[in-house]
């Protein structure tokens, strides 16, 4: 029994980590948290993003001199949520005003109060808040605030939901109790602020939401001097034209794009990062990496080349399109034959009527140009008949763009607020309306298909001659693209 007695005891050891202080699968581990190690930093390197900036200098303000409000008979926040898409910059204005305030900056991950067994989170909640009065005045920040903040509603569970929902009760109760004088402020960061639970948001614990959105141009163009400040620029880099040649992209993008710029000068052996460097990383970034082993029979090639000429041309022709910035049918990513890359004049936030339907005529182009030339179609048009397919079901369903159905919305929709998921639809219509939201669709396609077929009937010479210049170079950028449009001319 001595022997068997030893044996399990062990076991037991091993499994709990070498100690029997910890208990059976460490239930006794604490989290210890421990000031951020990395440099610190403030606003001056964080770039954009100026209303977020604004809201978080009066919590720095708080923090150096909480009497400040005290005497005006308010309180400090308790708590400030950070809100917003991946990769904004949420967690790096977090660290910025720690460094602005000079106090210590605790970061945590939700997903680290999250155990097997139930009792665990609640208590290392417990733990993190007597260890942060301990050192205050100090900021608290929780990475991925819905890993334990998410609403309780829905079926009951068993298990890690039972866990996640006594975590969030701690936290809850621990959030309304610390005396909002002992200095201490949390912080966290969401990209799902929807499924959060709504005792999390209400005053009282995160008195503050603030939303950390994409970049503009102007911050595009702030952002991107911030990554470069290092490099070795040549004198033909212009960031105002890669800033308005990313819409859409969030910081880290930008970092990335900037990084990539490096990496391919490098490999080239220059001692400067040029243009050129800069319009391959958002190639690279937006398109997928150049698959320079994939060569296209002389069929294909030829297809590919009227299928980018056909969007060109039309978006060109439209009276609200773009400027075409680049043509290429080098193939790219996994199934990318060529791409046709506009660059935006303005930032602008609201589409009209008109843009919409002369987008639909830029994206069916490239299909109708190989109707016209080579007398049937092929796959290539795939992703162009989805993109025009939904924003035609768009104007129909959702923007009121419909004569016949009027200004109402059909079905209902969901969709993650920061995240670029699918929405899942409701349908809340009968069926002889689906019939006509059918029709109505099908009608603006059609209507967009007419549009680009009359346009490169009447500029068949043009579209010609800019899929042969294409066929031979592979590359066509906007000022060689207008000199072909004015020599047909």
């Amino acid at each position: 029994m001595l022997i068997f007695f030893g044996i399990w005891f062990w076991i037991m050891r091993r499994v709990s980590g070498g100690g029997a202080a910890h208990g059976f699968l460490n239930l006794g581990k604490k989290i210890r948290i421990k000031p951020d190690t990395l440099p610190k930093i403030t606003f001056d390197d964080v770039a954009g993003a100026e209303s977020a900036k604004q809201e978080l200098k009066e919590t720095i303000d708080f923090l150096k001199a909480p009497e400040k409000i005290q005497q005006l008979g308010g309180r400090m926040p308790k708590g400030v949520l950070l809100v917003g898409p991946p990769g904004t910059g949420k967690t790096l204005l977090a660290r910025a005003v720690s460094g602005e305030a000079g106090v210590p900056f605790f970061n945590i991950s939700g997903s680290e109060f999250i155990e097997l067994f139930v009792g665990v989170g609640a208590a290392r909640v417990r733990d993190l808040f007597e260890q942060a009065r301990q050192n205050a005045p100090c900021i608290i920040f929780i990475d991925e605030l819905d890993a334990i903040g998410r609403s309780r509603s829905g079926p009951i569970s068993i298990g890690g939901h039972d866990e996640r929902e006594q975590t969030l009760n701690q936290l809850l109760t621990e959030m309304d109790g610390f005396d909002p004088t002992s200095g201490v402020v949390v912080m966290a960061a969401t990209n799902r602020p929807e499924i959060l639970d709504k005792a999390l948001l209400r005053a009282g614990r995160f008195d503050r939401q603030i939303v950390v959105d994409k970049p503009d141009l102007q911050d595009r163009v702030k952002i991107l001097q911030l990554h470069t400040r290092r490099m070795q620029l040549a004198s033909d880099v212009d960031l105002d034209i890669i800033g308005r040649r990313t819409p859409g992209l969030v910081g880290a993008d930008l970092s990335n794009i900037a990084n990539e710029a490096a990496i391919l000068a490098a490999r080239n052996n220059q001692t400067e990062v040029t243009m050129d460097n800069f319009e391959d990383a958002i190639d690279r970034i937006l398109a997928g990496p150049e698959k320079k082993g994939r060569a296209l029979a002389a069929e294909e090639k030829r297809r590919a080349a009227y299928h980018e000429a056909g969007h060109a041309l039309v978006a060109e022709s439209v009276p609200t399109g773009q400027p075409v910035h680049k043509i290429s049918i080098i193939p790219r990513g996994v199934s990318a034959l060529g791409f046709t890359l506009q660059l935006p004049i303005e930032e602008k936030f609201l589409s009209t009527e008109d843009e919409l339907k002369d987008q639909i005529a830029i994206l069916i182009a490239g299909r109708v140009a190989e109707q016209i030339t080579l007398g049937n179609v092929s796959t290539g048009a795939q992703n162009d008949l989805e993109k025009a397919s939904e924003i035609a079901r768009s104007m129909v369903c959702y923007l009121g763009m419909s004569k016949k159905l009027g200004p109402l919305t059909y079905g209902k929709r969901q969709q993650l607020q920061f995240l670029e998921t699918e929405a899942t639809e409701t349908r809340n219509y009968s069926d002889e309306t689906a019939l006509l939201i059918d029709n109505e669709v099908k009608a603006i396609i059609d209507e967009g298909q007419k549009r680009a077929q009359r346009i490169l009937t009447e500029k068949r010479k043009v579209l010609d001659k800019l899929a042969e210049v294409l066929r031979e170079k592979e590359t066509i950028h906007h000022e060689e693209l207008v000199a072909l449009l004015q020599e047909a001319d």
